[in-house]
């Protein structure tokens, strides 16, 4: 019976020959192989260390710790202007990571003996992102609403403000908001576990696409 990974991987619309062959460089280097965030994630000692993420224009791995790694090359990208600690190491077709095996397998030991010695980069103060103009629209029509969002963490806060100001459309920025109204009433994150199945409780780790509900 194939695993979760491996299932993922024969479902993807693309990358499946990039996928495959970085899954191997990592099970080389003896990580933990699970789904989080429904997608491969490599662990150590249940740390995230690497992520396999596929995307339109190119697949990648995701550094969780990744601007610790020295990175002399300058290879390794920061995917957001509000990211601190992940980087990407970025892959366009198949020839180019066999051409990087080696290297790809360096930044992976680093990122691992980095977890172990407990080096981690000194997170910098986020500056507050103010609320839409619809979310306080909304806020003011459902009370309810308001006081369940004010009770979230301000990292789970913070993830919403980003997602519904990332919309260029007032009326898209509205229907994000209303979609997440349910979730938000029941003390969830963007990214917390709705079904009840994740393992990795509250995060969802994707374990709802491969577990069969009777």
């Amino acid at each position: 019976m194939k695993s979760p990974v491996e299932q993922y991987i024969q479902k993807a619309k693309n990358w499946q020959e990039e996928m495959t062959l970085l899954r191997s460089i990592l099970l080389e280097c003896n990580l933990t192989e699970v789904i989080k965030w429904g997608k491969p994630c490599y662990t150590l000692n249940d740390k995230n260390i690497v992520i396999i993420q596929d995307f339109k224009n190119h697949c990648d791995l995701g550094f969780f710790n990744g601007a610790s790694l020295t990175d002399l090359k300058q290879l390794l990208i920061k995917p957001g202007v509000h990211t601190q600690s992940v980087r990407q190491f970025r892959f366009y077709d198949l020839e180019d990571i066999k051409k990087k095996r080696a290297l790809i397998k360096a930044y992976v030991k680093e990122a691992i003996e980095n977890e172990k010695k407990g080096i981690k980069i000194t997170v910098e103060d986020i500056p507050a992102i103010e609320p839409v103009n619809e979310l306080n629209i909304i806020f003011k029509k459902n009370k309810l609403f308001e006081k369940a969002f004010n009770k979230l963490t301000p990292g789970r806060q913070r993830a919403y403000h980003m997602f519904f100001a990332a919309a260029k459309q007032s009326e898209t920025r509205i229907s994000r908001i209303e979609k997440f109204i349910p979730r938000i009433l029941d003390g969830k994150g963007m990214t917390d576990c709705t079904c009840g199945l994740s393992k990795r409780m509250p995060t969802c780790d994707g374990s709802h696409k491969y577990l069969k509900i009777k």
